[in-house]
């Protein structure tokens, strides 16, 4: 099945589509975290599969954000998203690239290092009893919270990709990042424009000479030092002993979907996890090992009909897939 998205204009700047803190890059140089309660975080950070995704300094250009959303589309049979990127040719006349990218593209842009044979659900149980155990409180039914009682609202599959970064469990980020991508595309009212910085990384490595325009930069609101003397001269955090993955690079994680080797010599969260009620959702399910049903057909939405001179098909090259496959 496919739909039209219909009375959808992304060719003028709307202050709802786009969130000047979503998916910014993050300063995680020993440069700037070394002498800050961040040093340690910071380490495991820049030293996981995530690194380059968190890091990466791509300049984001709003036009060609636009042009990516307002004509991406999802072959279902083809596990691949199609778009455009509109650039001048030898002539100075707009051409739209048509481009095209998949999970196993996505993976090697932003270097993630996972596999299409990792997992993308886990037990709720293993997520929350590692989150317990690295010091988070409150309704284990409901929101995590934090230790001063405040309450964060962290989406399942974030704590899922934290809990498997700390475990040393393989997880398949590349997967969830394709399917939140695909699903923002039939998102309705509710659409806007996603992963900036990770799209326009798709952008630069399969088109190498779009023109870029210092006036059409998005300003995100990316991390910088003085983001982080600010936080370091904050309430000092409560002091814990580092756990897994974080304390030791060699760490294996346990068997059995546990969250702690049975030798372990740290505090018990089992009193704390007999509150739990588990239940499934898009990215967690329970004991049985029944999952959610999986994701509806894919909506796919028409390159809007405007005058263009050529259409180039812009893919990964042989080398790439070479790399990738």
């Amino acid at each position: 099945m496919a739909f039209i998205l219909k009375n959808v204009d992304w060719s003028k700047g709307k202050a709802s589509d786009w969130d000047k803190s979503h998916n910014i890059y993050c300063l995680l140089d020993a440069h700037y975290t070394y002498n800050t309660p961040f040093k340690v975080i910071a380490k495991f950070l820049r030293e996981s599969k995530i690194a380059k995704a968190l890091t990466d300094q791509a300049v984001v250009y709003e036009s060609y954000l636009r042009r990516f959303w307002s004509s991406m589309r999802y072959e279902e049979k083809e596990k691949t998203i199609y778009s455009a990127v509109r650039k001048k040719d030898e002539n100075g006349q707009d051409v739209d690239l048509e481009i095209k990218f998949n999970v196993g593209d996505l993976r090697r842009v932003l270097e993630l290092g996972d596999s299409d044979r990792d997992a993308t659900i886990i037990p709720e149980r293993l997520c929350k009893g590692l989150w317990c155990k690295i010091g988070f409180t409150g309704h284990l039914n409901g929101k995590m919270g934090k230790n001063n009682g405040a309450y964060d609202k962290t989406s399942d599959y974030i704590m899922n990709i934290i809990t498997c970064l700390v475990l040393n469990r393989p997880y398949n980020v590349s997967q969830v990042i394709f399917k939140i991508l695909v699903e923002n595309l039939g998102a309705g009212s509710t659409k806007y424009i996603m992963y900036p910085r990770f799209i326009m990384m798709i952008i630069d490595d399969l088109v190498k000479d779009i023109q870029k325009d210092d006036d059409d930069v998005l300003g995100l609101r990316n991390m910088t030092a003085d983001t982080i003397s600010r936080l370091a001269k904050g309430p000092k955090p409560r002091v814990r002993r580092m756990i897994c993955r974080i304390n030791n690079p060699a760490y294996v994680a346990p068997e059995n979907d546990a969250w702690r080797h049975e030798n372990s010599n740290s505090k018990n969260e089992d009193h704390k996890m007999n509150e739990m009620v588990e239940k499934k959702t898009r990215w967690w399910f329970v004991k049985d090992g029944k999952r959610k049903r999986t994701l509806k057909t894919s909506p796919v939405v028409p390159i809007p009909k405007e005058p263009t001179p050529k259409i180039v098909v812009k893919g990964p090259s042989q080398k790439s897939q070479q790399k990738t496959g």
